[in-house]
């Protein structure tokens, strides 16, 4: 009987932080953001150079269709049909890498923060730290404990 007494009786202290701000406060979001910009400009580029050399040949296969023999227009029109295929190949593996890359460059970050907030509640004896994010907190009382900048000091940011 006294045991559930002495459960309840334990202070139970939660603090919330708000983990975007923490992690846009990384010294390395600006390096993957740039190294992510590169990536990007990669597959933009040579997109747009399959999209031009597509174009050139549907361009001349217009204007020159109706003077081709039957075999060149279908050798022409499966060039046309492959170039096809290859900038919608590369549209959806640009679609699915960058976001991969993205995770691959953040996750170390992610996880130095996450070390910090453990940290932090260790040090400062907290039961619970919650997320700020909007979906999973809606309310913060007068006496929550905000414990961002105690995670932001543990990773030596302002």
């Amino acid at each position: 009987m006294i045991l559930p007494g002495i459960l309840f009786a334990q202070e139970i202290k939660i603090a919330h932080v708000n983990f975007q701000e923490v992690l846009l406060a990384m010294p390395e979001i600006p390096n993957v953001e740039k190294e992510m910009a590169k990536i990007t400009e990669e597959y933009q580029k040579e997109l747009e150079l399959m999209q031009g050399d597509y174009q050139k040949k549907y361009m001349d296969y217009v204007a020159q269709q109706d003077s081709l023999t039957e075999n060149i227009k279908l050798r022409r029109q499966q060039e046309i049909q492959d170039i096809q295929e290859r900038l919608s190949s590369l549209y959806e593996l640009a679609q699915k890498d960058v976001p991969e890359k993205r995770q691959k460059l953040i996750q170390p970050v992610q996880e130095k923060v996450l070390k910090a907030i453990k940290d932090v509640g260790d040090e400062k004896g907290y039961t619970y730290i919650l997320s700020m994010e909007p979906a999973l907190f809606l309310y913060t009382g007068a006496t929550a404990v905000d414990a961002t900048p105690f995670v932001k000091a543990k990773l030596g940011l302002k």
